[in-house]
């Protein structure tokens, strides 16, 4: 069970009178409030890409007990704890397969997450195939959809928000021209926090 801070519903409730108008549905708007949130910053809600369907399809998976792939140990912290009370989806990090890299033209990140995902997608099909979750790493969003693109199994979900500068905007725009459901905050904005906020306002909804 989930229980809200007074200063947190306060927080809420300032930032949607404060939103811009938009033509944004209900979970679209409930991840946009927690993105705001987040950030402290009202300038997100122009930077927030979503492809259709992808909170509901995000919310299902969750709801059917889909495990959830992060690029990073910070971000998996962020969504633990709300996993745990709510519905108990599995939460792995990239770092869980580094030790197996031994592709020198690969980052860590990368090689962990994709091996990651080679594994939980085949142990999870269906309505339970991985929610990804990248905050950090460029290079591991790139990879993922290069190995997606012939794959039999798709995630339920990519939030593709990695920070930075170099490589950071050519993988979201790559992930945006894909089919594949995706959460992606344009720009160089970014990090764990953002990414883990998303998955965290949707695990809300399915209380």
């Amino acid at each position: 069970m989930v229980v809200d801070h007074p200063i947190f519903l306060e927080s809420i409730r300032f930032i949607r009178s404060h939103l811009l108008a938009n033509d944004l549905n209900y979970l679209e708007k409930k991840v946009l409030e927690r993105l705001v949130h987040t950030s402290g910053d009202f300038s997100v809600q122009n930077l927030v890409n979503f492809s259709d369907g992808a909170c509901e399809k995000g919310l299902q998976a969750l709801k059917n007990g889909a495990p959830i792939l992060t690029d990073t140990d910070m971000a998996a912290a962020a969504i633990k704890n709300m996993a745990e009370n709510t519905t108990r989806n599995k939460v792995f990090t990239a770092r869980m397969w580094f030790e197996k890299n031994n592709h020198t033209n690969l980052t860590k990140t990368a090689y962990g997450l994709s091996e990651g995902w080679k594994e939980l997608s085949a142990m999870n099909s269906g309505g339970k195939s991985p929610i990804v979750v990248i905050g950090s790493s460029p290079t591991a969003l790139t990879y993922l959809i290069d190995i997606l693109e012939n794959a039999k199994d798709l995630p339920s979900l990519i939030i593709g928000m990695p920070v930075g500068f170099i490589g950071v905007e050519k993988s979201k725009n790559k992930l945006i021209s894909t089919d594949l459901p995706r959460i992606v905050l344009n720009s160089t904005r970014g990090g764990a926090a953002m990414a883990a906020a998303t998955v965290n306002a949707l695990l809300r909804e399915t209380l």
